[in-house]
């Protein structure tokens, strides 16, 4: 195995805070099952797959519904009475913790934080056989610098309802999992190619210079003769303009999900934000547009390996080409159901939302440790949440919010894997070059998971309300249901999909709700559609299931920073003065701004742990 050469990614930070108005809005009663489009096994015509970045299950929820409500917090949360427990952080584990360091409590101050080693083996290292008692020593990074925050033990840290607090509400609302898993152990890349095939093998390295297959350790593990190996790192795609040239990219063989939509004629597309180009150079597509987070510093807005379409020639879109027409989006065309977030709004307005949509946010807002948080995230999902309550197609409407994997944060919770490896240099879980009991199906190895717990919500007309679901599940339960609701068979070849749980055990599709919950993108408390946490909504609400375990209002808006126009995505500002209303955000940029003392740094992001 050759020597893989180190990417370094360069982030500029600067001062400077973003501030955001709150959305008022109203909500429609759902309508009866539709009869237009294709049809569905369920009244879901419409889903929208939001799809995150790198957090544990603990991490954001391992003490709902209890929120600290410290004097310090300027969002309180109060859960209503009757919410379910999930299985999170108990007395003991707060305070008795099998790890080095016991978990503590992050606050809005503590927003952007150190990223997290989640590698492949790693991750392995820090379950230690299921004992989930090694994170500090295997996956803890402390070594950033102000603005962002960092601590001892880190790793193990959480954040509540005070924070989270959009989050919360909608689990108030609509329905979540406590139990569902990243498919596999590993980074961004895996996640994002198991939520549209559940198949991680099939991939080979290609040189960008010339085109040709070439040889990576990094590119793809355990290759056979042919130079087909599984993917458990980084890489960028092989199909698309804006990957980095300066090192090799991945080529995926096989079927996604998209190729079982096109072969059934059901609309569909992946829509990301800076998918749009800012121009070309030497006949290529260049992505560089960027927004400035919640302290300031700029982070370019697209990423290539976290578009796990453009790894498929069937399903790529290297030019990273735009749709003719508004009427174009979702269907056959240049753009090959490859799109720019802007595309999303445009068809959600134009009434023409597709079938089955993936989101995924902007850099900045995608929930990402070190370059993104859990305030700018929260912008994207609530906007985003609170636009399609809104739209005409809500009644018969789903939005699953999803990650693509843990960042490392600690979880205490273990699945005993499904499918195993026996890789002598990537797995470790159940001792040295081993993974669970078994070599994995068809042989083909790194692909060891379940791996880490991560969060899971479900928003919808037909969630239930105040709901905990206990089903496992992991990313391929929402291509199961994908499948399964428009019907399209499935991907074959030992995809996870033939082990993937259900995620319908979240829904009531007898019983749709009729009222919305609209928050505000800046605190995540109601503004309308329903009643504020910690009051009953009139309906019958709480419980779970009884299965057994196993930002902006529109995407290319611009907001004041730091006194200046820019093009960070948001509503303007609020006021100063009397009153104003400058919200948790602003307080939390303050309070992170102070940290770094207004000075311009660089961090060094390395490849192996880049996302």
């Amino acid at each position: 195995m050759h020597a893989v050469p180190t990417r370094n990614r360069w982030l500029r930070y600067g001062a400077g805070l973003i501030g955001a108005a709150s959305l008022t809005a109203f909500g429609g009663a759902p309508a009866a099952f539709a009869a237009d489009g294709p049809q569905t096994a369920t009244p879901i015509k419409h889903l929208v797959v939001i799809f995150q970045e790198n957090v544990s299950f603990d991490h954001y929820f391992g003490t709902y519904p209890n929120a600290a409500n410290t004097a310090d917090d300027k969002v309180k949360f109060t859960a209503k009475p009757g919410t379910p427990k999930v299985d999170g952080l108990s007395d003991d584990l707060l305070h008795k913790n099998p790890n080095r360091n016991n978990p503590q409590r992050l606050g809005p101050a503590q927003a952007v934080t150190c990223d997290q080693d989640h590698t492949y083996k790693d991750e392995q290292l820090a379950f230690d056989g299921g004992k989930m008692d090694k994170f500090v020593e295997h996956t803890d990074i402390e070594s950033c610098k102000a603005p962002m925050y960092t601590a001892p033990g880190l790793v193990m840290d959480y954040y509540d309802g005070n924070t989270v607090t959009g989050y919360w509400n909608y689990a108030q609302r609509f329905a979540m999992s406590d139990n569902s898993f990243g498919t596999n152990y590993g980074p961004s890349t895996p996640g994002a190619i198991n939520l549209v095939s559940g198949q991680l093998h099939g991939g080979y390295p290609i040189d960008p210079k010339t085109g040709q297959q070439t040889t990576d350790a990094y590119v793809v593990a355990s290759p056979d003769a042919k130079g087909i190996g599984t993917v458990i790192n980084d890489p960028d795609p092989g199909y698309d303009d804006c990957s980095d040239p300066k090192h090799n990219h991945l080529v995926m063989t096989g079927k996604n999900v998209g190729d079982l939509l096109n072969d059934k004629g059901v609309s569909w597309g992946w829509f990301q934000g800076g998918f749009k180009p800012t121009g070309t150079k030497d006949g290529k597509a260049v992505c560089e547009s960027a927004h400035k987070n919640i302290v300031g510093a700029t982070q370019t807005d697209y990423n290539p390996h976290h578009e796990p379409f453009q790894y498929y020639k069937s399903t790529a879109n290297p030019q990273h080409l735009a749709p003719k027409t508004v009427d174009e989006i979702g269907h056959d065309g240049q753009a090959n159901h490859q799109y720019d977030l802007t595309d999303f709004d445009a068809a959600l307005q134009h009434g023409n939302l597709p079938a089955v949509s993936y989101l995924k946010a902007a850099n900045y807002q995608d929930g990402h440790a070190g370059y993104s948080d859990p305030l700018d995230e929260q912008h994207f999902v609530v906007d985003t949440l609170n636009k399609l309550q809104k739209s005409k197609d809500w009644a018969s409407t789903a939005v699953v919010i999803a990650y693509d994997d843990s960042d490392g944060w600690y979880d205490h919770k273990f699945a005993e894997p499904v499918n195993g490896s026996k890789d002598a240099a990537n797995d470790s879980l159940s001792g040295p070059g081993q993974c669970g009991k078994d070599a994995g199906s068809g042989g083909y190895a790194d692909r060891c998971g379940f791996g880490p717990r991560l969060p899971l919500l479900v928003a919808s007309p037909y969630a239930k309300a105040n709901f905990v679901d206990h089903t496992q599940t992991d990313q391929t339960s929402i291509l199961r249901f994908v499948e399964d609701n428009w019907k399209t068979g499935r991907i074959g070849d030992y995809s996870f999909d033939e082990h993937a749980g259900s995620i319908e055990g979240m829904f009531d599709f007898k019983n749709p709700q009729s009222a919305t919950l609209i928050l505000d993108p800046t605190t995540g408390q109601p503004v309308g559609g329903d009643t504020p946490s910690g009051q009953p909504t009139g309906q019958p609400t709480g419980g779970s299931s009884t299965t057994p375990a196993g930002s902006a209002t529109s995407t290319d808006g611009s907001t004041t920073v730091a006194g200046a126009t820019s093009s960070v995505s948001g509503p303007p500002l609020a006021e100063t003065g009397a009153n104003s209303n400058t919200g948790p955000i602003a307080a939390a940029a303050v309070a992170l701004l102070a940290l770094g003392g207004g000075a311009v740094l660089l961090a060094r992001r390395k490849r192996g742990r880049r996302a």
